[in-house]
């Protein structure tokens, strides 16, 4: 595998001008097959192509390469797995209002919950299976952390040798070489007082009640390679998010990314929109409304939405099973929940349910905060097709491999 790109030492205040260009070539056998999409905007890489033989790309699955690399010296004396940790760059988080705080309102009287939005955290989606009893660290334990990553992310500097030898035909291909170069701070989430072990707050592990191990035989995918067809046979069999169809950092629910993780909420008497940064996908949701005919299934569903007192409550169904991914595996009967209450003026607490009885034993809960971004970041459009050159390259490379196993079963050389 070649990848061409140009490192840029690490450390740096995210957005505005250290948002640069990544442009990758992957090259060579298996490699395409594990190389996944390319189309970072800033300094890191789309999550590798999906190995459904693997579970999904939760922190604590070990398959997240990037934090794997980077996150090494973080925690040996907090027991805590390196691969828990998701990218984010918030610091440690509080929902608590200051003594006098007043909500701010739209004309319509509703909570004002406009304007840009992130999610980053460190605190994982899924609780590491050795802390399913720990549901919170101490103060002391999460500032430790923290401080270990703000001392690895000081120091690293990351330099690829050209001389460096091809991964070994059959590796898979990770994404060390953008792990110390990512848009990657430190904080925890930290709600009522509790820094959390998890994002997942029901069931009381932490952890995606699957109905077996990953969800992946379950989903749309999952049936049709039970059907007979390859995960490579053509792009209408690759997820959606690596076909720059759709953005899983904005479809309901909001999932962590590592990159990109932001919103912009824009509203109005009758609609509450969000558009994110990751594909710029514009989700709208009608307030006081219906749902539309079940039949008609979308990549986002279909939202509608009413307030309960100052909390917006979000319901959404109708999704398109294609939707499925490696944050939220799903399938047609997904159905999400969701709460966003505005705490301070700087951050939303969001609450929400998903519900898929093919996929999951029950219901299961997240509690997140949404942090406001900084006047002087912005959000930038996130032009995907047009560096999606390893969608391409992957089929390529599929088509090669099945012509030279022809080939070979013809006996020719």
């Amino acid at each position: 595998m070649s990848r061409l790109w140009q490192p840029v030492k690490a450390g740096h205040q995210r957005k505005d001008a250290q948002r640069l260009m990544c442009v990758c070539v992957f090259m060579g056998g298996e490699s395409l097959r594990a190389a996944g999409t390319c189309q970072a905007r800033r300094l890191s890489l789309w999550p590798p192509a999906v190995d459904y033989n693997r579970p999904p790309l939760t922190p604590h699955s070990g398959n997240n390469n990037i934090m794997n690399s980077l996150l090494r010296v973080l925690v040996p004396a907090l027991s805590l797995p390196l691969s828990s940790l998701l990218a984010g760059n918030a610091l440690a988080q509080n929902f608590d209002a200051p003594a006098g705080w007043t909500m701010p309102r739209t004309e319509y009287g509703h909570p004002n919950l406009q304007g840009y939005w992130g999610n980053q955290t460190q605190t994982p989606m899924e609780r590491p299976a050795d802390l399913a009893d720990k549901p919170v660290y101490s103060e002391e334990e999460a500032r430790a952390m923290e401080q270990r990553l703000r001392d690895q992310l000081n120091g690293a500097a990351t330099v690829l040798d050209p001389d460096r030898p091809a991964p070994e035909a059959g590796a898979r291909v990770g994404q060390e070489a953008e792990a110390e170069n990512t848009d990657v701070e430190v904080g925890f989430t930290r709600i009522n007082g509790q820094y959390r072990t998890s994002l997942v707050v029901d069931p009381a592990d932490g952890r995606f009640p699957f109905r077996d191990d990953n969800g992946r035989t379950r989903d749309i995918y999952g049936q049709w390679r039970a059907q007979g067809f390859g995960e490579f046979d053509g792009p209408e069999i690759r997820p959606a998010g690596e076909r720059c169809l759709s953005a899983i950092g904005t479809m309901p629910p909001m999932a962590l990314l590592p990159y990109n993780s932001n919103v912009q909420i824009v509203q109005n008497q009758d609609y509450v929109m969000i558009l994110g940064e990751m594909v710029h996908d514009a989700r709208i949701i009608r307030l006081n409304g219906e749902h539309q005919p079940e039949h008609v299934k979308t990549w986002f569903g279909d939202s509608i939405g009413h307030w309960e007192g100052d909390t917006l409550v979000v319901h959404t169904t109708h999704f398109r099973p294609e939707i499925s991914n490696f944050r939220i595996v799903s399938s047609g009967e997904l159905q999400v929940d969701e709460r966003y209450t505005l705490v301070n003026d700087r951050e939303i607490l969001y609450r929400y349910t998903v519900t898929d009885p093919q996929i999951y034993k029950q219901p299961y809960s997240v509690e997140m905060l949404l942090h406001r971004m900084e006047p002087h970041e912005k959000m930038y459009e996130f032009a995907c097709h047009e560096g999606n050159y390893s969608m391409e390259i992957i089929l390529r490379g599929a088509r090669q491999q099945e012509h030279d196993e022809r080939l070979r079963q013809a006996g020719t050389p």
